[in-house]
């Protein structure tokens, strides 16, 4: 492994942690649907980053679980905080269309 490579893996790790260090501390102030999706959505990012610095080592277990040739969580992963996220914004707008 290389100096850049270690660079960009110690940075999705350090930034992926305090986003997710600061999206739990948003958690614990507020109990608003929307901003707790956020939250979801931001430690699911958190957990694929993780899980492909794993991949990176080899530490994967991508043969256990498997879609046609497609490890089931490759794919479960990115979907699951899109789906948060998605989540979320479909809240903020239907709070805001009921208040207009």
């Amino acid at each position: 492994m290389d100096s850049s490579q270690t660079a960009y893996i110690l940075s999705q790790l350090v930034f992926g942690a305090v986003a997710t260090f600061l999206a739990i501390m948003l958690w614990s102030k507020t109990r608003d649907a929307a901003w707790m999706l956020i939250v979801m959505g931001t430690i699911f990012a958190y957990v694929e980053i993780v899980y492909s610095i794993l991949g990176l080592f080899g530490i994967d277990g991508r043969d256990l679980f498997l879609i046609g040739s497609v490890p089931l969580i490759s794919f479960i992963l990115p979907l699951l905080r899109m789906i948060f996220f998605i989540a979320a914004f479909v809240v903020m707008i239907v709070r805001h269309s009921r208040q207009n």
